[in-house]
């Protein structure tokens, strides 16, 4: 879905319009000229809108404005659901259905990325995660045997809003996780230590932030 600023440039509203090869070159210069605004926003603006750096200065200031607040609508994304069946050129391929019980196979290979994160590896991991579907059955369904065969190309024009639902889905259950485990170790600890929350605020418990995610997820 896109939305016409003008009769020239097309902005995209909503990540069904960016593949994932765009986007990684989008973050590689995003992470180049980070320290530069105007470079960052002429990077969206050239990767997100096919408009080049040197027509910006061209644009009405409002049209350039209007462009760049729904670029950084676009950006700033916090969720997306979980697209379980997808199609790539004509083919049903199905997400992982029970991540607990996944092929031993399957469990190994993911574990080989140190990081997960959207970058140059991670169409290799929707390629684990996600296989040819076999069957269905009202909302259930069934996918391939896990082959050991990673095709990364298959993924990189895949777009956005089903990379993210895959990636939120993993950020959410390893908060959930997170959850769980802090709940139970503050109950045994509650029980050892009197004045645990008193204990943990001084300590500075209350501003750490878990960012191994590979570590905590095994």
């Amino acid at each position: 879905m896109s939305k016409k600023i003008d009769l020239e440039i097309k902005v995209p509203t909503s990540w069904s319009a960016v593949p994932l090869r765009k986007y990684l070159t989008l973050m590689a210069d995003m992470e180049t000229y980070k320290d530069t605004e105007e470079a960052v926003e002429a990077a969206m603006f050239y990767h997100l809108c096919d408009v080049p750096p040197n027509y910006l200065t061209k644009l009405d200031i409002s049209i350039y404005t209007n462009i760049r607040k729904e670029l950084y609508n676009l950006i700033n994304i916090s969720d997306a659901p979980l697209q379980r069946i997808i199609t790539i050129n004509g083919k049903r391929y199905g997400f992982e259905p029970n991540l607990a019980e996944m092929e031993y196979g399957a469990y190994l290979d993911l574990m080989k990325y140190k990081e997960v994160n959207i970058d140059e590896n991670w169409a290799e991991i929707m390629s684990i995660l996600y296989r040819p579907v076999k069957n269905t059955i009202g909302k259930l369904y069934e996918i391939e045997t896990y082959s050991g065969k990673i095709d990364k190309e298959l993924f990189m024009d895949v777009t956005m809003d089903v990379h993210f639902g895959a990636m939120f889905f993993f950020l959410n259950t390893l908060m959930d996780l997170l959850k769980d485990i802090q709940s139970s170790m503050k109950e045994e600890l509650q029980k050892k230590v009197p004045n645990l929350d008193t204990t943990l605020i001084k300590n500075g418990v209350g501003i750490h932030r878990f960012i191994n995610l590979p570590k905590v997820i095994s």
